[in-house]
């Protein structure tokens, strides 16, 4: 049976929800879950829906701190698994402080900020910025197809629910020639990247 491909908007829907539920797990999120759950029951029975909804039903289920524990453990203890995008493909060397101010001025461009000093690279900031801003957004997603696809096999890894979420987002990401290659290992110069800090702007 051939898979029902998304349209524009279920795409819009899947990103935004994917953005809200792979941001750190807090209060915020966790009273944002019922809206959130109403967006997903939007998709039907598209294939993106399913994974979300079980990452929904995580965030539903576990106590606040153990929610916020897993998060820690699958994110933060191995850069294979980073939400930070460009850490994929250049590692902790100055062409990925390059990489990062570049995605810093096209969202200046298009009148997009990042909140709370948060990176340019931090996939949910790319998802919404894809929604906000559709044709760079795109483009932007596309390049870094392969880096998410290698994140969605590394949390796939851990059998995490969050690895079916961003199995969702990538049936929402397009294909690009101009994709930007991972390497089997990322290089490891290391240069203290320090954060962006900028407001985030009307969307």
């Amino acid at each position: 049976m051939r898979r029902r491909r998304l349209n524009a908007r279920s795409r819009g829907l899947v990103r935004q929800i994917a953005a809200w539920c792979l941001h750190y797990p807090d209060a915020e999120l966790i009273r944002q879950l019922p809206l959130l759950r109403e967006a997903t029951a939007e998709l039907g029975e598209l294939p993106a829906a399913e994974p979300l909804h079980h990452l929904l039903d995580h965030l539903a289920g576990t106590p606040l701190p153990d929610a916020e524990q897993h998060y820690v453990e699958v994110f933060d203890v191995s850069p294979r698994r980073s939400l930070y995008l460009t850490w994929f493909v250049h590692g902790d060397t100055r062409l990925r402080g390059g990489a990062l101010a570049e995605l810093a001025g096209i969202y200046r461009t298009h009148g997009y900020r990042i909140a709370d000093g948060e990176l340019p690279d931090y996939l949910p900031a790319l998802l919404e910025f894809s929604v906000a801003a559709a044709d760079p957004g795109e483009a932007l997603l596309g390049r870094f197809r392969p880096a998410i696809e290698l994140l969605h096999r590394k949390l796939g890894e851990v059998g995490t629910p969050y690895a079916g979420a961003v199995g969702a987002v990538l049936d929402a990401v397009p294909r690009s020639r101009e994709s930007a290659a991972v390497p089997a290992q990322a290089p490891t110069e290391m240069v203290g990247l320090q954060p962006f800090l900028l407001r985030e702007g009307s969307r």
